[in-house]
């Protein structure tokens, strides 16, 4: 008795099941692969130079399947923005459809569905430390295939992470960090984009591939 008298929400990891809300930080990027081919005789390389923040917002709906084990379904909106700088092999300036532009900026705006399974350790009075894995779709609601670079909606992902519950009077807080890795090439290329100006084409020619990789920094109510 003297032990739970010292836990906030003694039996609140016994429902079977329960949910919660979601509130978040998030850091977009891509693995960039360059093409390594001249483009009117200059070859570029691409990199992800700056991780500018975004906001999340999800729902929770969690399974208890054993003492240290639950299922959780978390679909989340993700609000973010990606940056890519280019450089020329030469060291001579990027030129784009606005003179010198080594950069091009593409706004996301995806949905995640996602299926996670949570592995809890033992909880020490208020506070339980868990390792969460799992993976799901990916959805873009952004894009305008008339920009520099334009990516495709649907990709599929793995991601793994670490938290912690924290017992409050009346709920759970949990803060978790989770990465997130895409598999698809989410690249369009040119040729799907009669829209794209010419001037910039090269941005997207010089690609060869880009899969999305992402870390979140989610406080989850529940």
């Amino acid at each position: 008795m003297s032990t739970y008298a010292q836990m906030n929400n003694p039996y609140v990891d016994d429902k079977i099941v329960h949910f919660g809300f979601s509130l978040g930080l998030n850091f977009m990027g891509y693995n960039v692969t360059d093409m390594n081919t001249p483009i009117d005789g200059e070859i570029y390389h691409a990199r992800v130079s700056s991780l500018t923040p975004g906001c999340s917002v999800g729902f929770v709906t969690d399974l208890r399947l054993s003492r240290h084990l639950n299922l959780r379904f978390t679909p989340t909106l993700h609000f973010g923005e990606k940056t890519i700088t280019y450089k020329t092999e030469s060291g001579k300036p990027v030129e784009g459809i606005l003179g010198n532009n080594d950069k091009v900026s593409v706004l996301a705006l995806p949905i995640d569905i996602p299926l996670y399974l949570k592995w809890s350790a033992e909880r020490e009075k208020n506070y339980r430390p868990y390792l969460i894995a799992g993976g799901g779709a990916h959805y873009d609601f952004g894009g305008d295939k008339e920009k520099p670079i334009y990516t495709k909606k649907w990709d599929f992902f793995v991601a793994f992470g670490l938290g912690c519950d924290l017992y409050m009077s009346w709920f759970k807080f949990c803060p978790e960090i989770r990465y997130q890795i895409g598999f698809n090439n989410v690249l369009t290329p040119v040729t799907d984009r009669p829209q794209l100006a010419v001037q910039n084409a090269f941005y997207t020619n010089a690609l060869q591939r880009l899969t999305n990789q992402m870390i979140t920094l989610t406080f989850n109510f529940e």
